[in-house]
């Protein structure tokens, strides 16, 4: 009897250290492509950061103007690419999960011919964007620069289209550094690039959108040149073919529901930003919040590249049929999101008097950004936690699910709050900025509940039905580079770690 028990006691000791070792292991594997990708995607929004940084010295009306540029941009095409880009992180992911690799090919090239399609009427709007802004009551010089600025923007909206659907094919295989050197080299040639035509060329601000365009077309071509002529890439590259335009429906399925997802997210900030357009000064408004939005979204950049590890790895898992591994993934970074954010809100603090001179020399603007800088510590944490949650729910597929939660945390809360803080109790820009926290707030508890009750044996039957019904689809049920066949999958969609 006791040497029974003794026998059981070891090999629960024994299976206790498979657990602990499989936390570790997959936490250092998160840490290992999360870290990387932080800088993949800072130095992606650099480009951004500095145009806006070089633009703020030629004056005051050069400053709004080009931040209300940048932020429309992002608003209304950049952040729309991306959120349909974003759905390759469930498609792609959990069929290199599952092995398939040949269908990451297939699927990069699918989403680039959709968002290419897609960014033409955004380029019309672009286009007449100056004249919009001043039909909606914004103040006439301030839009007339902004349409221009955007007017000249439009050659790195369709780089955008080609560039996202290669980074998702990169990430979903965790193939990193072939991105880290190119957006790092691109960053780097930036900044000369920038400043001749910003400061020597005489187009002044315009200079920043030519050196934003030329900047993004390097860094495409760069990763294609990558894809195409790298042997890391022979098993997941295909050749071009009809293949691509039978995957658009699949792709879209995703593509709407992860766009909107990350669109009424964003949309909410910059919809802050115009009305700060009618608030009293609102050249000083406009000024000060699109500062606020551009150090919060560069920060962002930080727990971003943290969730686009966890999306690609529990992806990868669920695809393979690890549910147990997935769930340890979501845990493990859910607490080093919250640990970012205390981390860098914490720095920013107490940086807090000298940041504002980064993106102007007028002392109103950087006092102003100096009383609005513990509120942007505090939207630092809360975004942090719910980028991580968010990235989680895309490496699921749960797009669809985070529309709704982002409809209501941010329109149904956070704006109303935004508007009766601002303007009903004379708040300003700080009541707008503390709207908008109260819907990051909302988000994050709701997605926190959403991701602690999933049942993950059920998410791995769900990805593996779906890569299973696409290759049965495509293939007639059998996979082109393993021979696995579709019925194989759903049979063998589940087993269990630990």
């Amino acid at each position: 009897m006791e040497e029974g028990l003794l026998m059981k006691k070891e090999e629960k000791g024994r299976n206790d250290i498979k657990r602990e070792v499989g936390w570790r292991e997959i936490i250092a594997e998160m840490s290992w492509v999360a870290g990387p990708m932080v800088a993949v995607l800072v130095s992606q929004y650099l480009l951004q950061v500095v145009t806006l940084m070089m633009v703020g010295h030629l004056g005051a009306l050069y400053l709004s103007s080009t931040a209300l540029a940048v932020s429309l941009a992002a608003a209304t095409g950049f952040s729309v690419l991306l959120g349909m880009a974003s759905a390759l992180e469930t498609i792609s992911g959990q069929s290199y999960g599952a092995q398939q690799y040949s269908k990451l090919g297939t699927q990069t090239y699918t989403a680039i011919f959709s968002l290419t399609l897609f960014s033409i009427p955004l380029c019309i709007l672009w286009i007449y964007m100056g004249d919009i802004l001043v039909f909606i009551g914004q103040d006439p010089c301030i839009s007339h620069e902004t349409g221009k600025f955007m007017i000249y923007l439009v050659p790195t909206l369709i780089s955008y289209a080609v560039f996202q659907p290669l980074i998702r094919y990169f990430q979903s295989q965790t193939l990193i550094m072939p991105m880290l050197v190119s957006s790092c080299a691109t960053l780097c040639l930036h900044i000369p690039i920038c400043w001749a035509l910003v400061f020597k060329s005489g187009l002044n601000n315009l200079g920043g959108a030519v050196a934003m365009g030329i900047s993004n077309w390097l860094n495409a071509i760069f990763l294609a040149l990558y894809m195409m002529f790298s042997s890391s890439c022979q098993p997941t590259r295909s050749p071009l073919s009809m293949e691509m335009f039978y995957g658009v429906a699949e792709f879209s399925r995703f593509a709407i529901p992860s766009a909107a997802m990350v669109c009424l997210e964003w949309w909410s900030f910059e919809l802050v930003i115009l009305l700060s357009g009618f608030l009293p000064n609102p050249e000083l408004e406009t000024s000060v919040l699109s500062v606020c939005l551009t150090t919060m979204q560069t920060l962002f950049e930080i727990p971003y590249g943290i969730s686009a590890a966890a999306s690609t790895k529990i992806a990868n898992e669920l695809g393979s049929g690890n549910p147990q591994a997935a769930r340890i993934a979501a845990r493990g970074v859910m607490v080093m999101g919250v640990a970012n954010g205390l981390v860098v809100s914490s720095i920013l603090f107490a940086v807090r008097r000298v940041f504002g001179y980064c993106f102007s020399k007028d002392k109103e603007v950087v006092d102003y950004v100096t009383t609005m800088a513990p509120l942007i510590c505090v939207i630092v944490i809360l975004d942090s936690t719910q980028a991580v949650l968010s990235g989680i729910a895309r490496g699921c597929g749960w797009q669809h699910i985070g529309t709704y939660v982002n409809f209501g945390a941010y329109y149904l809360v956070g704006i109303p709050v935004a508007v009766a803080l601002g303007f009903w109790m004379r708040m300003r820009g700080r009541g707008l900025w503390m709207g908008v926290m109260v819907g990051v707030l909302m988000q994050s508890v709701i997605l926190c509940i959403i991701t602690c009750f999933t049942n993950w044996e059920e998410e791995v039957r769900k990805a593996r039905k779906r890569v299973a019904e696409e290759s049965s689809r495509v293939s007639n049920g059998v996979y082109p580079t393993t021979g696995v066949g579709a019925g194989e999958l759903i049979d063998d969609d589940v087993h269990l770690e630990g």
